[in-house]
């Protein structure tokens, strides 16, 4: 009588293989996208600093905004933002919507902040 072979077949070892690559290359595409939405949150959260910075002075000086737009810029974090603050008019004359719109280096819209001034 013939003992049977114990082991793995190199089908079975081919499979399994498979299956960890399968395995490993996800959790590096899910590493990688975390890392990527840490430096996003970074940068929005920069920009967010900058964009209120910019309409807490508006609110300090208490005097009120003429309708336009107006550029600023702003360093966060050892990076520098580019910002257009736009002054609209409201249906009540007595009031002002301001908005913060905060761009990185490349021209890109990272965030828009709004608020409303009062005469």
């Amino acid at each position: 009588m013939k003992r049977a072979a114990r082991g793995f077949t190199l089908i079975e070892v081919l499979v399994a293989l498979a299956i960890v690559a399968i395995a490993l290359g996800a959790g590096m595409k899910a590493a990688g996208a975390l890392g990527n939405n840490a430096q996003r949150l970074a940068e929005v959260s920069a920009a967010q600093w900058c964009a209120q910075n910019q309409l807490t002075e508006q609110r300090l000086q208490r005097a009120f905004p003429g309708i336009g737009d107006t550029d600023f810029a702003c360093e966060q974090l050892g990076r520098r933002y580019n910002g257009l603050q736009k002054v609209r008019q409201t249906p009540n004359p007595n009031f002002r919507r301001v908005d913060a719109v905060v761009s990185d280096e490349s021209g890109q819209t990272l965030l828009v902040i709004s608020t409303i001034l009062s005469r």
